[in-house]
């Protein structure tokens, strides 16, 4: 039983406003305005109803008047109706804070399917890198593997399916370089003509324009033949080489099960990249992280080198596309405004769950609208966090008590950016992602109104997916590989169709 002394809950508080609402509409039912008055009063009453009149026909409006009753019955209702919507959307915060909670749980990669997987692809890479030493010439016998993409980002989601390797190749150390829009595309051209017994001659073509097709076409032969004599540790597997796409800068591989050929359980990208140590002149100035991560960060990054991928734009022959994925894996893993971010359980924040919550929306987006939505891919994402990151810098606001609420601002970030049409690529600002050469507006249209749906009725797509499947049954001696320490690039290049019988899983292809 409360006593009198103890606060009422919200509950309680609402249903004692109405109850007062409604003695308050009972006493003036009963107590009407009454009309009996004195001459005077009647006469006054006379004269302003015949004010009005007249102040109606000449067009002039006169407010009604609010008696002390009215105006409290009007305050109590507010109060109620004020009430009764922080209820509701407490209750509707909960449920949904309850959704994100547990789908950001079963987003995280068993460790299983992990090693399993990382087996299968270091054995891959490294010997690919034995054969392109001992049965290729230059660019690619001096070719390296480089570590970056959202399996080494940390940000790789459900299973371990897919590897992203970016093979970087020393061409000559003076490009130039020639910008093709707005600074996003190039040609690249050598600054001195190699000699005839240079290798790299044959990838040259008129006015020393580096080739970016022929620099593809090699890497495809060279890994066909690779593949002819390389056996996977598992005998019960194999690779296959994907048909080529017109505009995919990877050879895309997939690994299946020999006995059934079905469903593809590994996807790797080959990217060949150029590796050149000089910024071009509109992205020079580096990312705007002076707030983030400080000026001297800005200026280390300024330091590293870029790559150029083999990416075909729109309308060219020969173009390539400059690349930061790597540099995208450090602002990634070094994502506190503090250092001590995430270095133990004290200082974790949830940017990375968040991350990962919207690539778990947006590839529920692709499943359920895969013909409306094909423009969109996993780097509109992350362009949208990284920008999220920048102007949201302080380790404070991501704490993982505020889970939900960082998602809620990180989505409806993306939300801003798809309505304004505006998503400039974090690092040539000159660039936007959403602009209607890349992204037509019917698309972005359809978008913004399902980005809306998702949003009004709690985000079902968040909800529970079924389990996924282990990628394959292992017994707990054969749990014993090490991590994989293969490389990555930015995005996902979508598989084409498979050279042989077996099918593939087409995915996403990114900026």
């Amino acid at each position: 039983m409360r006593t009198s002394k103890e606060p009422e809950t919200r509950g309680e508080l609402i249903s004692k406003i109405k109850q007062e609402v409604t003695k308050q509409t009972w006493r003036q039912d009963k107590n009407p305005t009454r009309h009996t008055g004195c001459a005077m009063d009647r006469e006054d009453g006379d004269g302003k109803e015949a004010k009005q009149r007249k102040d109606k026909i000449r067009g002039k409006s006169s407010s009604p008047r609010t008696t002390p009753a009215r105006q409290r019955h009007t305050t109590l209702q507010k109060q109620a109706s004020e009430e009764e919507s922080k209820v509701v959307e407490e209750s509707m915060s909960a449920e949904l804070d309850s959704w994100i909670k547990l789908n950001a749980k079963g987003l995280k990669i068993r460790q299983l399917d992990r090693r399993w997987a990382a087996e299968m692809v270091n054995d891959f890479r490294d010997n690919l890198l034995k054969f392109l030493r001992l049965n290729s010439d230059e660019p690619f016998q001096s070719a390296e593997f480089l570590n970056s993409g959202s399996y080494f980002e940390k940000v790789k989601i459900r299973s371990a399916d897919e590897f992203d390797m970016m093979l970087k190749l020393r061409v000559s150390p003076r490009l130039m370089t020639e910008a093709l829009d707005n600074g996003l595309f190039y040609h690249i051209r050598l600054a001195r003509m190699p000699l005839p017994v240079n290798p790299i001659r044959a990838f040259v073509l008129d006015e020393h324009m580096l080739s970016s097709s022929k620099i593809l076409s090699e890497m495809y032969c060279l890994v066909r033949k690779f593949l002819k004599t390389y056996k996977v540790p598992d005998s019960d597997f194999l690779w296959v080489v994907n048909r080529k796409r017109p505009r995919s800068p990877a050879v895309t591989l997939s690994l299946y099960r020999k006995d059934t050929c079905g469903d593809e359980l590994i996807s790797v990208d080959l990217v060949p990249a150029l590796e050149v140590q000089s910024w071009p002149v509109g992205v020079r100035s580096g990312p705007d992280v002076d707030n983030w991560l400080g000026k001297k960060f800005r200026q280390e990054i300024r330091r590293l080198a870029i790559f150029y991928v083999p990416k075909r734009l729109k309308g060219q022959t020969e173009s390539w596309r400059i690349s930061f994925s790597h540099i995208e894996k450090t602002l990634i893993r070094k994502h506190g405004n503090k250092k001590t971010c995430c270095e133990s359980n004290i200082t974790k924040c949830c940017r990375k769950l968040c991350y990962m919550l919207l690539k778990s929306l947006i590839e529920g987006l692709k499943l359920r609208f895969p013909k409306e939505l094909d423009p969109l891919c996993s780097y509109h994402g992350k362009t949208v966090f990284l920008h999220t990151m920048s102007t949201r810098f302080d380790d404070a606001m991501w704490t993982p008590q505020q889970l939900t609420a960082c998602f809620r601002d990180l989505f409806r970030a993306m939300e801003s950016h798809a309505r304004r049409g505006l998503l400039p690529h974090f690092f040539v600002p000159e660039c936007n992602l959403f602009s209607p050469a890349v992204f037509p507006p019917k698309a972005l249209a359809f978008l913004v109104s399902v980005l809306e749906e998702q949003w009004r009725e709690g985000l079902p797509l968040l909800k529970l997916p079924a389990p996924v499947p282990p990628i394959r049954a292992m017994s707990p001696s054969e749990d014993t590989s090490p991590e994989c320490s293969g490389g990555a690039v930015e995005g996902r290049t979508a598989p084409a169709e498979a050279s042989s019988s077996c099918p593939t899983n087409q995915s996403d292809e990114s900026f």
